[in-house]
C-alpha cells in the first residue's frame, strides 16, 4: 500500500527544511500532499515561492481514507514565522493531535518541535531535538543535542543541514531501513 504523507507549509517556511523532506519522500514512492496553511502560494524564509498542492482548509474533512486515518505521516518543516504560523492554525493542531492518537509517524524539524508540538503536549515525556537554543520553550521532555532523534513514531531533527537525514528518518519509519539507505545512496547523502 503507498504510503500517504502530508508536509504542512506555512508563509516563512524554511526552505530546504520543506523541499528535501517531499523530493526524498516521492523518491521513496510516498505520495506526498504539500498542504499550505492559510493559502496556496506560500513564502519560504529565503524568499523560495512554492504554491502548495491543496489548502489545509480544503483537506480538514479528510481525515479517514480506505476506512482509517488518512495519513501515515504528518510532516512539519522549521523556520520562522512558518513554524509560529503552523502553531497559530487551529487546522494544523487538530491534524496533529488525530495523528498523534493513531499512532502516526509525526516529523518535526528546527523550531517546529518546541513551537508547534511542544505547546501541543507532543514532546511531553518524549526524547526530541530542536533549533539550538529553542530547547528552552520546551518542559516535560527529554532533549538531546543529536542532529537526528527518533522516540518511536516521532522523529526530530535540529536545522536545514540536517533535513537530509531526517527525511532518511523518515522513510525508514515508514519503510523501513533498505529503502531508506537506498534513497539516501541515490542521492549521496553522507549518513
Amino acid at each position: 500500500m503507498k504510503k500517504r504523507v502530508i508536509v504542512l507549509l506555512a508563509d516563512g517556511f524554511e526552505d530546504v527544511e520543506a523541499t528535501t523532506p517531499i523530493d526524498y519522500l516521492r523518491r521513496a514512492g510516498a505520495e506526498v500532499v504539500v498542504a499550505g496553511v492559510g493559502g496556496l502560494e506560500l513564502t519560504g524564509a529565503r524568499g523560495m515561492r512554492v504554491r502548495a498542492d491543496t489548502s489545509l482548509a480544503d483537506l480538514s474533512g479528510e481525515t479517514v481514507h480506505a476506512g482509517r486515518f488518512a495519513w501515515d505521516a504528518v510532516v512539519v518543516p522549521g523556520g520562522m514565522p512558518g513554524a509560529s504560523n503552523i502553531a497559530a492554525s487551529v487546522l494544523c493542531s487538530g491534524l496533529l493531535k488525530a495523528a498523534a492518537g493513531v499512532d502516526c509517524v509525526i516529523a518535526a524539524i528546527c523550531a517546529a518541535p518546541a513551537v508547534v508540538l511542544a505547546p501541543l503536549g507532543l514532546l511531553t515525556r518524549r526524547r526530541f531535538t530542536c533549533y539550538p537554543g529553542m530547547e528552552s520553550k520546551v518542559s516535560g521532555a527529554i532533549f538531546f543535542e543529536d542532529r537526528v532523534v527518533v522516540d518511536g513514531k516521532l522523529i526530530t531533527s535540529r536545522a536545514a543541514g540536517t533535513a537530509g537525514e531526517w527525511a532518511i528518518a523518515i522513510i525508514a519509519a515508514l519503510y523501513d531501513r533498505e529503502t531508506a539507505d537506498k534513497i539516501a545512496q541515490s542521492v549521496l547523502l553522507r549518513l
